[in-house]
């Protein structure tokens, strides 16, 4: 039996309960909205080495170098990679696989710190969607140019990726800039012929002496 002196200590706790709003959570969590189940991350440079270098990506040469040009950043609840170019051909990659065709857009974001050069080019985004014969990936390379417009596509060659401008010098520095690429369709148009089941994955690079940030890489649908 409960007292009237209890009964009455219990019901105050009832009451308090309601005003607050708190209770019990019925259920399991909540699952992700179907627009963010459909935009895979590939990278969001949230984890990194002892020495700053991102997590999962390797140096392309003279690592020892290059891990320093490369290093994870936060300003608040976001995290990204800085880098300082210090050659065109010291690039990082990620091995990361995805299936082109289900996910045939990539989007990300990056910032140029420093104002434009003549350096070519400013930074530049990878998409690798298959390999040649000779386990070589096969490289769509998205452009920050210097010196080339918007929208220039630059056939490849036999040591050179087919190159597409996305941004050149009227682009401010200082400011995120968003990307959305198909790079599917890209790819097919490019090199004319379907790219591999699975993607090889995907590389940077920043030019010498220029100063890039890059943010979140995903997936998309069209």
């Amino acid at each position: 039996m409960i007292d009237n002196k209890s009964r009455a200590m219990l019901l105050t706790a009832v009451a308090l309960v309601g005003l607050l709003g708190v209770g019990p959570v019925a259920g399991p969590p909540l699952a992700p909205p179907e627009a963010d189940r459909a935009r895979p991350i590939l990278e969001d440079f949230s984890r990194s080495e002892p020495d700053g270098f991102p997590h999962g990506w390797e140096a392309s040469r003279r690592e020892s170098v290059t891990r320093k040009a490369y290093v994870v950043h936060r300003e608040g609840e976001q995290t990204f990679l800085r880098s300082r170019g210090v050659g065109s051909n010291m690039r990082i990659f990620k091995r990361v696989t995805w299936d082109p065709q289900a996910h045939p857009i990539v989007t990300w974001r990056w910032r140029l710190r420093t104002p434009p050069t003549g350096t070519e080019p400013l930074a530049a985004v990878f998409i690798s969607l298959d390999e040649d014969f000779f386990g070589i990936p096969i490289n769509t390379k998205y452009l920050w140019s210097p010196t080339l417009a918007k929208g220039t596509l630059v056939e490849g060659g036999f040591f050179r990726p087919a190159q597409i401008v996305l941004r050149d010098h009227t682009d401010k520095a200082g400011e995120w800039l968003e990307e959305r690429v198909n790079a599917y369709e890209d790819f097919k148009r490019i090199h004319q012929h379907e790219p591999a089941p699975q993607a090889w994955g995907i590389s940077l690079v920043t030019g010498p002496g220029v100063e890039v940030d890059f943010g979140s890489i995903a997936l998309a649908k069209p």
